[in-house]
């Protein structure tokens, strides 16, 4: 099948478009051209690059002409962040296209009701935030797209994505390189709430898998939502006892307020805390195991230890020891 990916060259696409050209699929790839994988394969010599602003031509209404006169059988979808973009994508596609994946993001759903959160389920609030909210309506809108007839579509809702090439989000929810910092030197981490809340991540490898395997299992994908994450999800002072592991020391945390945690804390990275904190959340895969044949690689850990030595062997990340060599 010919798949066009649209911005395949971040992190999901880093994995899923080897993974496509492995399959025998003949892939373009859409993205602004500013960028390339973070992980170097061969099979990027076979895909075909096509550069396309698509906020300026979603504003034009051009963009779903793009699409399809790369004339494919598959539409990936990674980059569509409002029902408006993706609402004009369906339209332009609907009749021409026979399957369109939409890369959606737990953050559709809010603060935690029961664990583990499902597919479909009241487990959660009403997303919190504008990104969350848009994500959601698009993943309404395209469930009811198929059901009602019209395009088959297939939602991804991915975890917090982790693998070489960019930062994990880190025990304390943020993406502050200081808390890797105090974990690895054995200092105390000042921890708000309680400590019990979750984090639920995934590889981005495990991510590209899935969207391969809803490809190639069209029938079983049709029309429906699927929670993507490790098999296991990461308390706060799990995280952090894990990781102080991973350099000799024991993890030593105190207990503080939010308050008192914005306090002692950058303004972007305590809201990026509080956003992932707040929800403490933990999904089951089930749906995505038996509809799917999704079998994760990864436990979040791993994941988080991988881009954590890629990072640190690229000089992204200084850290006063050595990273544990990887298992053998």
């Amino acid at each position: 099948m010919r798949i066009v990916v649209i911005g395949g060259s971040g992190h999901i696409g880093t994995f899923l478009v080897p993974r496509l050209v492995r399959a025998g699929h003949e892939v373009v790839n859409i993205s602004r051209g500013t960028s390339s994988a973070y992980v170097d394969a061969p099979e990027w010599q076979q895909v075909r690059q096509v550069v396309a602003d698509r906020e300026r031509q979603d504003a034009e209404g051009a963009f779903g002409a793009t699409v399809l006169d790369l004339e494919p059988d598959v539409v990936v979808d990674l980059v569509c962040f409002t029902l408006e973009s993706a609402t004009a994508l369906v339209e332009a596609l609907r009749g021409r296209v026979a399957h369109l994946l939409h890369c959606g993001s737990i953050w559709r759903y809010g603060r935690s009701r029961k664990l583990p959160i499902a597919e479909g389920a009241d487990s959660t609030e009403p997303p919190l935030d504008e990104y969350g909210v848009e994500k959601d309506r698009i993943a309404r809108m395209l469930k009811q797209e198929t059901a009602s007839g019209g395009l088959v579509t297939t939602t991804i809702h991915p975890g917090h994505i982790v693998g070489p090439g960019w930062h994990p989000i880190g025990p304390l929810g943020n993406l502050d390189p200081a808390v890797w910092t105090a974990i690895a030197n054995g200092q105390t981490l000042r921890v708000p709430g309680s400590g019990t809340e979750m984090m639920h991540h995934v590889h981005a490898d495990d991510l590209a898998q899935a969207f391969e395997l809803a490809i190639a299992n069209r029938d079983a994908a049709a029309g429906e939502d699927f929670n993507i994450v490790a098999p296991t999800a990461l308390s706060v002072r799990g995280y952090a006892g894990i990781a102080a592991a991973w350099f000799g020391q024991t993890a030593t945390l105190e207990s503080v307020t939010w308050d008192e945690f914005r306090a002692s804390t950058e303004p972007g990275h305590a809201d990026a805390s509080w956003g992932h904190l707040d929800r403490s959340q933990c999904f089951t895969i089930e749906k995505a195991k038996s509809r799917l044949g999704y079998a994760p690689a990864y436990e979040p850990e791993q994941a988080v230890l991988e881009s954590l030595r890629w990072l640190v062997d690229n000089g992204e990340l200084d850290l006063p020891v050595p990273m544990p060599a990887p298992p053998r």
